[in-house]
């Protein structure tokens, strides 16, 4: 089964590209392709329309644990629409190398892994273990763009 079809099978939707907000500027690729990995800038989650995700905060505070997880899942969704907009297609990707995910946390919360285990539980019921199984970091910071829960960047294999 395609990683589409996967996604498909899942009732799961890809997002449209990020609805920027006026009068912001990002001067930045949201995938850049060298050789044969696709590196992937910071991701926040998105609505299906592009829109900015409608649970925001820090965890530990108004965003609890289960909300944290699904907009890291969510999260996770947004990468892959940006993915098969510059690669053509998820099926391209042959393993998932590294990922970094940052968790908007009040202070004393220390649960970012599992917020962050909502990225990769996805891509790897996706991608399956061999090809999904990634390196990973999840850290807390003090704040994030739009006072998202969260904010991901990853690296892909590809096949070129």
């Amino acid at each position: 089964m395609t990683p589409e079809q996967k996604i498909e099978q899942l009732g799961l939707v890809l997002p449209k590209p990020l609805q920027v907000p006026e009068g912001l500027v990002l001067p930045f690729s949201w995938v850049r392709v060298r050789g044969n990995k696709a590196y992937i800038s910071g991701h926040v989650p998105l609505n299906p329309d592009g829109t900015i995700y409608n649970v925001t905060g820090k965890l530990g505070g108004e965003v609890t644990l289960d909300q944290g997880y699904e907009a890291a899942r969510q999260t996770a969704l947004v990468v892959l629409s940006s993915l098969k907009r510059e690669l053509g297609s998820l099926n391209l990707i042959t393993a998932w190398l590294r990922v970094f995910g940052m968790v908007n946390t009040s202070p004393g919360f220390v649960n970012t892994a599992q917020v962050i285990n909502g990225f990769s539980d996805l891509i790897i019921e996706i991608y399956g273990k061999d090809s999904g199984a990634h390196s990973r970091a999840a850290v807390g910071m003090a704040e994030l763009p739009f006072n998202m829960p969260v904010e991901i960047e990853a690296e892909v294999e590809i096949s070129i």
